[in-house]
C-alpha cells in the first residue's frame, strides 16, 4: 500500500494541501476541508479526493485542517480559522454537530460558502447542501451479509460496538445492524452498542474487554475505523471461530478481509465523497451559482474475498482511486439538482 504515511499526512493538513493548488494565477481561490481526525483513514481518503477534485478544477490554493485525535472543540477553533484564511469555500466534515451550529453559522453569514460532508448539518448551521451516505443502510448491509454467513434461523448472540456514541453517521450503521437482525433473525440477541473508542489503544482494549466477556458469541460488529482491524487483530490472535467485521478500508483492514480473518468490510467510499462535495462547491463559487439544497446520497460497497483485490488496487495511489470512482464521480456531478432529496431524510 502506498498512501501517504501518518506523519506526513499531519504535515499535509496543516499547511497548505501539499502542492494541491491549481490553475493559473497560482490560486486566485482560498479554499479547504476541515476533518474530524487527521490520524485515521476515513478523514484521509476525504482529504485526498478533496485535494484531487481542487487540483481537476484548477485555480484553487486549497488548505485540509483536522486535529491528530477525535477532539470536536479542536477541530472547532481549526475550522473557525480555516473560514478567515481561506473564506471562498469550506468543507466541513465533524463527528460532533452540535457544537458547529454556531461556528457554520457565523461562517455563513460572514459571506463564507460552507458545505457538509459525511455528517449532517444541524439545524440553525445554515448549511443547506451536504453529501454523505445513507448511514443505515450501510449498517443494515453488514448485518445482511453477516446473515449470509450464519446457518438458517439462527440463535445466539451479536455484540456491536460503536467508537463515538452520539455521533449519527455511527449510531445509524448501529441502529442498522440491530434493526436488520430483530426483523431477518429473531432468534439472535443484539448486546450493544458499546462504546469502543476510535482510538486504536483504546478500541482494541475495549474489544479485548468484549470477547472475553461474551466468548459464545456468534459474532463481534463494528462501525468505525478501528474496530474493523483491531477485531481482525483479536480474532487471529485468539484463533477466535466467532465472526468479526466493521468499516471503512484502513489498510489493516483491507489486509484482514485479504486473509479471511475479517469476512466483510462495509466501505462508505470516503474518496468520493471528498470529491464529489469540493468539485460542486468549487464549481458553484466560480460560476457563482448557488448549490441545489438538500443531501446528496452517496453509495457504498461492500468488500469481500470477491473483489478485496479490485480494492486493494484502487487503494495505490490517489490517482487510481480516482480511476476507479470516475464513472460514479461523472454521474453524480452531471445533475446533482436531480439527486438531491431533503435534508431530513439523511440518516
Amino acid at each position: 500500500m502506498k498512501r501517504i504515511p501518518v506523519l506526513v499526512l499531519i504535515t499535509c493538513l496543516t499547511l497548505s494541501a501539499c502542492g494541491s493548488s491549481g490553475g493559473s494565477g497560482g490560486g486566485q481561490l482560498k479554499m479547504g476541508i476541515a476533518v474530524a481526525n487527521i490520524s485515521l483513514n476515513f478523514a484521509h481518503e476525504m482529504v485526498e479526493g478533496a485535494e484531487m477534485a481542487a487540483q481537476h478544477e484548477g485555480g484553487v490554493d486549497f488548505k485540509a485542517v483536522g486535529p491528530p485525535n477525535t477532539d470536536g472543540p479542536a477541530e472547532q477553533q481549526l475550522f473557525t480559522n480555516l473560514t478567515q484564511t481561506n473564506p471562498d469555500g469550506v468543507v466541513l466534515m465533524n463527528l460532533d454537530p452540535p457544537i458547529f451550529t454556531r461556528p457554520a453559522a457565523t461562517a455563513i453569514d460572514r459571506g463564507v460558502p460552507v458545505v457538509a460532508l459525511d455528517t449532517a448539518p444541524t439545524d440553525g448551521s445554515k448549511v443547506t447542501f451536504y453529501v454523505g451516505n445513507d448511514n443505515y443502510d450501510l449498517g443494515a448491509q453488514l448485518a445482511q451479509e453477516l446473515l449470509k454467513r450464519l446457518p438458517a434461523n439462527p440463535s445466539g448472540t451479536v455484540v456491536v460496538g460503536v467508537p463515538n456514541p452520539g455521533t449519527p453517521v455511527l449510531d445509524n450503521r448501529a441502529r442498522g445492524i440491530k434493526e436488520t437482525l430483530a426483523a431477518k433473525a429473531p432468534g439472535i440477541k443484539v448486546l450493544g452498542p458499546f462504546q469502543t473508542y476510535s482510538d486504536p489503544n483504546q478500541n482494541y482494549g475495549a474489544w479485548s474487554a468484549l470477547v472475553h466477556a461474551n466468548p459464545s458469541a456468534l459474532a463481534f460488529l463494528g462501525v468505525g475505523d478501528a474496530d474493523s482491524y483491531d477485531l481482525a487483530k483479536i480474532k487471529q490472535a485468539e484463533s477466535g471461530k466467532y465472526l468479526v467485521a466493521g468499516a471503512d478500508v484502513d489498510a489493516k483492514t483491507l489486509q484482514g478481509v485479504k486473509d479471511g480473518l475479517d469476512f466483510v468490510t462495509i466501505d462508505p467510499e470516503h474518496f468520493l465523497k471528498g470529491y464529489v462535495v469540493t468539485a460542486l462547491l468549487i464549481r458553484s463559487v466560480k460560476d457563482k451559482k448557488p448549490l441545489p439544497q438538500g443531501w446528496l446520497k452517496t453509495p457504498g460497497l461492500v468488500v469481500d474475498s470477491s473483489n478485496i483485490d479490485v480494492v486493494l488496487k484502487r487503494q495505490l495511489t490517489p490517482q487510481a482511486a480516482y480511476d476507479f470512482y470516475k464513472p460514479e464521480i461523472d454521474r453524480l456531478l452531471a445533475n446533482p439538482a436531480g439527486l438531491v432529496r431533503p435534508l431530513t431524510e439523511a440518516r
